[in-house]
């Protein structure tokens, strides 16, 4: 692995009050604080909101999935456009899960 490909994260506890917890997260794309609200966009789009919408929701890390990343649009295609930063116009975080349940 390259340090290009390298995956730069890292998460910082804030506040502790028994079991709850608030945070942040920072990745190269920004920062997000937790407890998040994620919107789901399971192939790189958000279905029902507008880039306005996810805008005055105030979300800062949205959620995708590898698995139907990888059916479609298909690895190449997201390569091709840049990343999946560049592929969806989603400038802040974003979350991928495998797909997997």
């Amino acid at each position: 692995m390259s340090d290009n490909d390298r995956i730069i994260f890292s998460y910082t506890l804030g506040a502790t009050d028994d079991m709850a917890r608030t945070g942040y997260g920072e990745t190269p794309h920004g920062v997000f604080h937790t407890p998040a609200f994620m919107p789901v966009g399971t192939s790189g789009a958000v279905k029902a909101m507008t880039a306005e919408d996810l805008e005055e929701c105030k979300a800062e890390i949205i959620l995708g999935n590898t698995y139907h990343l990888y059916l479609r649009p298909g690895e190449k295609l997201i390569k091709e456009k840049g990343g999946l930063a560049e592929f969806t116009g989603w400038r802040k975080p974003m979350l991928t899960d495998s797909g997997g349940f």
